[in-house]
């Protein structure tokens, strides 16, 4: 299968997609060269799974390896968390040329990369996400953080990968509420940028959810062409263009910061409500029609996503809004379809329009 190509001047770099790629990881990682001290990141699941595979694919070609495990939640996304990881990594890392694996899901992706952009003024990242969303999604266009208490990613930076290693087989493995949190990000693609997606998902939603078919591929490489497409044109989001991947995500984030991390709602589940609050600020100021929300709602519904963030308060929701890094000097901003297949950024909502969307998802 043809590589998909993040093309930023010299900072390109390959999305390689297929099933049963892990085992060349250490071919790939030559190619590059970018060193042979490899520092993997990951979780015990992941280390049980498949960490054997990955292990094997790096001693084949010559690399050397320390591997680091952290907790397999949100949590790990820490100030506390990095600071350890780092000191350990210090400490493995003596006279060595290090560049760092992210191997797990978004957390991993994110605590990974950002570790990666800041030990020894940055090293090289490789990134084999494990998850449906990580793959169609977080992996990739360069954005890694941490969470602070008061909101998800405010401590992060832009940092390319050296690649992105995508093995579609390793998703056999996911639980059903994953494989819905992945759906979630690959409905919100659709609604961003092509009625035809959209279309195409609504009659193939149930195979999907359980992971069958050739269709599984052609979802993950149609959403990585996407999103290459935005970081392309809009790599540190300075345009205006690659805001428009934060459908869904505004409200989200509130509605996880608002839980304190602890897994209410995961990552997915909370875009998805986040969704369809934006759709419903979106009609209430008369950008799209009712008929369009409804299939929004309908087609979230059927991937098995939630409607509603029954546990919190709506002003708690609200509160954590103001931390959100889109909202500057009193402005905020919202991502909001115009029709599905298009989105647009939109400034300056009324508070009470804002308020209404969330009762609506609390209620």
């Amino acid at each position: 299968m043809r590589d998909i190509k993040v093309r930023l001047g010299k900072r390109t770099y390959c999305i390689k997609i297929g099933s049963s790629i892990l085992s060349k990881t250490g071919k790939y990682i030559l190619r590059l060269s970018i060193g042979q001290n490899a520092i993997i990141i990951t979780n015990s699941k992941i280390k049980r799974l498949y960490g054997s595979i990955l292990e094997k694919s790096l001693a084949k070609s010559g690399i050397s390896y320390s591997l680091f495990t952290v907790p397999d939640s949100e949590s790990s996304k820490s100030y506390t968390v990095m600071d350890d990881l780092i000191g350990k990594i210090a400490m493995a890392d003596k006279g060595k040329k290090p560049f760092i694996i992210a191997f797990g899901g978004g957390v991993i992706g994110d605590l990974a990369g950002f570790v990666a952009a800041v030990y020894r003024r940055g090293v090289p990242l490789v990134q084999i996400p494990t998850t449906l969303v990580a793959q169609v999604d977080s992996a990739i266009g360069g954005k890694v953080a941490i969470d602070l208490p008061v909101a998800k990613n405010l401590m992060g930076a832009f940092y390319q990968p050296k690649i992105v290693i995508a093995d579609t087989s390793l998703l056999k493995t996911l639980p059903a509420r994953e494989i819905k949190c992945g759906l979630s990000e690959i409905i919100k693609y659709s609604i961003i940028s092509s009625r035809g997606f959209f279309g195409f998902l609504s009659k193939k939603i149930t195979s999907l959810k359980r992971m069958r078919g050739k269709e599984v591929k052609y979802v993950i490489r149609k959403c990585c062409s996407i999103k290459a497409g935005v970081v392309n044109a809009d790599e540190k989001d300075t345009k205006g263009i690659r805001m428009i991947l934060n459908y869904g995500h505004t409200i989200g984030h509130a509605i996880e910061a608002a839980s304190g991390y602890k897994g209410s709602y995961n990552h997915g589940e909370a875009v998805a409500i986040g969704m369809l609050a934006a759709a419903s600020i979106s009609r209430k100021i008369n950008m799209i029609s009712e008929k369009e929300v409804g299939e929004i709602r309908k087609l979230l519904s059927r991937a098995g996503l939630p409607a509603k963030a029954r546990r919190f308060k709506s002003s708690k929701i609200f509160e954590s809004l103001s931390h959100d890094k889109k909202f500057t000097q009193g402005i905020n901003r919202f991502v909001l379809p115009v029709r599905i297949g298009k989105v647009r950024v939109v400034k300056n909502i009324p508070k009470d329009i804002i308020m209404d969307a969330i009762k609506e998802i609390t209620a």
